[in-house]
């Protein structure tokens, strides 16, 4: 898969001129040369405040899960001030919430220079997810292992006791694609299905015990329509449900997030229509999850820097048709 993009250099005042060059990964969320960014570092700290309800640090592709403490929990990436596009992503941080309004900030979990098969001038620290089996919890993440980063992507794994400390790199899953956005899914018969893409490619394929190998081959995904990258796969009422974004680029607005459904987690997939509009920023990466008996879809916007590369996680609740197509989600602001 040919994953090199160059741009044209931008100048860009706030940052040295070496560092003013963006480059482009085809298959990634980070496809828009950099601007001058537009807020400082800082932000005012407030989770009671409705959405973007993390503001003490810029965070991006919100992963969501309910583990065994009954406590919801998003994995989320790391936009670093001043943004440079993509490429000073790092120090994932993990919040968690028990009511959805009030959200604690659980510290970093692990950052590039902690990879120790990772690209030596570290950053790349794309979308994650975590997954929770036989007492350990598992946290996947797009990385590059060398410095030509773009066909060079590795999808690492870090393990935990905890679900949101004490993270150590255990290497990362071999003989994978240089793709990105690793989604784990684990089914109710305890079977684990992990998906990753990018570049209007997804596949899809089970994983071992081990939680580190590929058991069988990776297939692509069939029945999605314009899929561009962020998959996500949740199940509900015996229906499997593929999400992802989208191409769309039209008038200044950019990814819509879709979805499509099956009866089987590895597809044949049929395409269900899109779920959210664009929002602000010119990416989206989104998870539907479902909590105390609601569901929600977790996104991004740039409603707190409005830069594109300094983004912030949202969250709203997410509803069915008693069909099982899923309504409009509309995107809420803060208060």
């Amino acid at each position: 898969m040919n994953l090199t993009t160059l741009l044209k250099p931008l100048a860009i005042k706030a940052l040295p001129a070496a560092l003013a060059m963006t480059f482009v990964f085809a298959g990634s969320s980070c496809t828009k040369a950099q601007e001058k960014p537009k807020q400082q570092e800082k932000i005012t700290a407030d989770t009671t405040a409705g959405n973007p309800f993390i503001r003490s640090m810029y965070t991006a592709d919100p992963s969501a899960h309910v583990w065994k403490d009954g406590r919801l929990y998003v994995y989320a990436s790391h936009d670093i001030f001043p943004a440079r596009g993509c490429d000073l992503m790092d120090q994932y941080h993990v919040f968690s919430t028990d009511d959805m309004v009030h959200w604690k900030d659980h510290g970093e979990i692990l950052r590039a220079s902690q990879v120790s098969w990772g690209r030596k001038e570290g950053g790349f620290m794309w979308a994650p997810d975590c997954a929770y089996k036989n007492g350990t919890y598992y946290f996947y993440f797009p990385h590059p292992s060398d410095t030509k980063w773009n066909d060079s992507w590795k999808i690492g794994v870090a393990t935990s006791k905890s679900p949101a400390s004490g993270f150590t790199s255990q290497g990362y899953i071999k003989g994978l694609e240089s793709m990105i956005d690793p989604c784990v899914f684990v089914d109710d018969d305890g079977q684990v299905y992990f998906y990753y893409g990018g570049g209007g490619t997804c596949k899809g394929g089970k994983l071992k015990d081990n939680m580190m190998e590929i058991d069988g081959e990776m297939k692509p995904m069939e029945g999605l329509k314009d899929f561009h990258e962020a998959s996500w796969v949740h199940k509900r009422n015996g229906i499997y449900y593929l999400s992802y974004s989208d191409n769309h680029d039209v008038n200044g607005k950019h990814n819509r997030m879709n979805y499509a459904t099956s009866k089987s987690p590895l597809g044949p997939w049929t395409y269900g229509g899109i779920y959210m509009e664009p929002t602000d920023s010119y990416t989206n990466h989104g998870s539907i999850v479902e909590f105390k008996g609601q569901w929600y879809s977790f996104y991004h916007t740039s409603a707190l820097s409005h830069d594109d590369w300094l983004r912030s996680i949202c969250v709203d609740k997410l509803y069915y048709n008693a069909d099982g197509s899923i309504k409009m989600v509309e995107p809420t602001s803060s208060k």
